[in-house]
């Protein structure tokens, strides 16, 4: 049972979106630390889950953003120590996968809704129980994982990034493609400039309006899906034909 959980945010505008709801639904507590404000990663023993998000920052840019290096001693700590539920969101996929020994790269950015695939374990792994074969997500990366650290498998990919769903073991969980999100954090972004110039530099100009209408109708199959991987991980029961 999940009673308090914590959670790694990297940015003021990505909190923890959908599965922050889970959880409260759930009746867990969470605590987020704000490492980008220099937020100190408090013990990890009370804890029953960790819920690392996405950001801008590449993880080798330790120079720039040095709470990197605990945060991945912390994730590494979580994975080897405490077997308990982990669940990953873009850079938190990353993160877990060279922490665990594995290698993040440069890639071809991949921004906006597009399709992901379950593989063939994907379609018999119990993190991926009731998602369809195929599923539409909004992506926002232009890293990935370039070598899977020992025991990670891959359950998922897209036509640009072969590692969109990874887990290792039964405990922990990850997602290339931004699973947390909700209408009003897309909202949100009409209101960030840096956001809208990323958009327009990935997709040619005033790209959030087309991205806007094309994710929002799609958004209650996207929570239905993040839904299921939630319930998979914490062993809650799965939402058959998800997304």
């Amino acid at each position: 049972m999940i009673r308090r959980a914590l959670a790694f945010q990297h940015m003021d505008d990505e909190p923890p979106g959908l599965f922050g709801e889970f959880l409260r639904e759930h009746g867990a507590a969470l605590d987020i630390v704000m490492l980008h404000r220099g937020e100190a990663i408090p013990s990890l023993a009370p804890y029953d889950l960790l819920l690392v998000l996405g950001g801008a920052m590449d993880v080798w840019e330790t120079a720039a953003h040095p709470w990197l290096v605990p945060e991945k001693a912390a994730i590494k700590e979580w994975a080897m120590k405490r077997n308990r539920p982990f669940l990953g969101i873009c850079l938190g996929l990353q993160l877990l996968a060279e922490a665990l020994g594995g290698e993040v790269g440069k890639a071809r950015a991949e921004v906006g809704v597009g399709k992901v695939g379950l593989n063939g374990l994907g379609f018999q792994h119990p993190a991926t129980r009731g998602l369809k074969p195929s599923f539409k997500v909004m992506q926002w990366h232009h890293a990935e994982v370039t070598r899977l650290p020992a025991g990670a498998e891959v359950l998922a990919s897209s036509s640009v990034t072969p590692v969109q769903i990874m887990s290792v073991g039964r405990d922990m969980l990850a997602t290339q493609f931004h699973a947390e999100l909700t209408p009003a954090l897309i909202d949100r972004w009409a209101h960030i400039p840096q956001y809208l110039h990323w958009l327009d530099q990935a997709l040619g100009e005033n790209a959030y309006q087309r991205v806007r209408a094309e994710a929002l109708p799609l958004m209650p199959q996207m929570a239905r899906m993040s839904r299921a991987l939630f319930d998979n991980l914490v062993g809650g029961r799965a939402i058959r034909a998800a997304a």
